[in-house]
């Protein structure tokens, strides 16, 4: 990291210590590991700058959508596996409900003004835009050596969407019709998504991506197969385990029809050198869009038909074993933040779900990188 923003984090840590928390331990009594680290993860955010006050508005006064809204960190931080068990955890935890916002249990809303905030959030993605913040804030002045790119399975309870075949493209006949004697149509061999997206903006390429509930196959560490209904969340993870860019698409989307517009992404948001993939994501055209962005790919060949994998050099083996990072965030969202936790239905709400994780787990990497 770069010398300010170290500067930026000891003097946040030292605040932290020295003033803040003594004084909630005065007001609330003895803090617990889990509040100590909300307390953290909320005064990284600073939430209330992201959500319009409702002040002064006519009518019935709205419900504290900031209260809310640390509510539902509150949940990615205990890893609460539905909106219920957060409404009961604060109702029954008296320090955490006047963390997040609320003096008595009489203030705290229904569950449903709960899912509706929630799907607020979803739609104006609030998560994400907080998330892109603390990134800028954070990494955007740090030299980045290595961004590790992946998939993981986000199982839903969700029926999957049938989705009809294209109808194949053909050529235009020639002038004059066919040569005698000719009956065989020329067809025009269809461009596949990657290849389609060295044209497209970022925005056109991430809206051309498929985001409806399917059924997903995967080999995993053990090279076995393993399917599920839902999505992939698609992550760029730089080194120290740090969440830059997310992606969320269908499970049957492969992966390497991602790698182009969330390396776009992920350029725009940091500085890196080099970019790490396993054998899914390798493509000639991903490896010159790498080359395009100033990076150096380092990608794990895969073995085809009349052509072997290409082995590793070994300078290129060594940095390839930092690309674990991304892994470690995969299994710290699912198994600490509640990406094992997905109870909404619908792309929009999914990936606030998880980018509340992510926003969690985020801070909670920044903050043990700091001194």
């Amino acid at each position: 990291m770069q010398h300010r923003l170290l500067q930026t984090l000891t003097q946040f840590g030292n605040i932290l210590q020295g003033w803040l928390l003594p004084r909630l331990e005065e007001e609330l009594g003895p803090l617990t590991p889990k509040q100590e680290q909300l307390v953290r993860v909320l005064g990284l955010l600073g939430l209330d700058a992201w959500i319009a006050s409702s002040r002064g508005r006519v009518g019935r006064p709205s419900h504290n959508r900031g209260a809310i809204a640390r509510a539902f960190v509150a949940k990615a931080v205990y890893n609460l596996p539905t909106t219920r068990a957060l409404v009961d955890q604060l109702q029954s935890d008296s320090v955490l409900r006047r963390l997040c916002g609320w003096e008595s249990v009489r203030a705290i809303p229904d569950e449903t003004v709960f899912s509706r905030s929630f799907a607020q959030f979803a739609e104006t993605e609030l998560p994400q835009r907080v998330h892109a913040a603390l990134i800028a804030k954070t990494q955007s002045e740090r030299l980045i050596g290595h961004i590790s790119r992946d998939s993981t399975a986000i199982a839903v309870r969700e029926r999957p969407v049938k989705v009809a075949a294209e109808p194949a493209q053909e050529a235009a006949a020639p002038a004059g019709g066919p040569p005698s004697g000719q009956r065989k149509r020329s067809r025009k061999r269809k461009r596949t998504r990657v290849e389609r997206q060295k044209e497209m903006t970022l925005e056109e390429m991430l809206a051309d991506l498929p985001r409806h509930c399917s059924i997903g196959c995967k080999t995993n560490s053990q090279g076995r197969k393993e399917t599920w209904r839902g999505y992939k969340l698609h992550l760029d993870v730089a080194d120290g385990q740090i969440p830059i860019s997310c992606v969320l698409t269908s499970a049957s989307l492969h992966d390497s029809q991602v790698a182009i517009p969330l390396a776009t992404l992920t350029a725009a948001r940091v500085t890196s050198l080099y970019d790490l993939m396993d054998s899914a994501y390798d493509s000639d055209l991903i490896r010159q869009h790498s080359h395009e962005l100033g990076h150096v790919p380092i990608i794990e060949s895969q073995a085809r038909r009349f052509k072997p994998a290409r082995p590793m050099l070994p300078h290129e083996a060594d940095r390839f074993r930092e690309r674990t990072t991304v892994e470690r965030v995969n299994a710290r969202l699912k198994d600490e933040f509640g990406g094992r936790h997905v109870r909404v239905r619908g792309a929009v709400k999914v990936m606030a779900h998880l980018m509340f994780g992510i926003l969690v787990l985020t801070v909670d990497q920044i903050l043990r990188l700091s001194p």
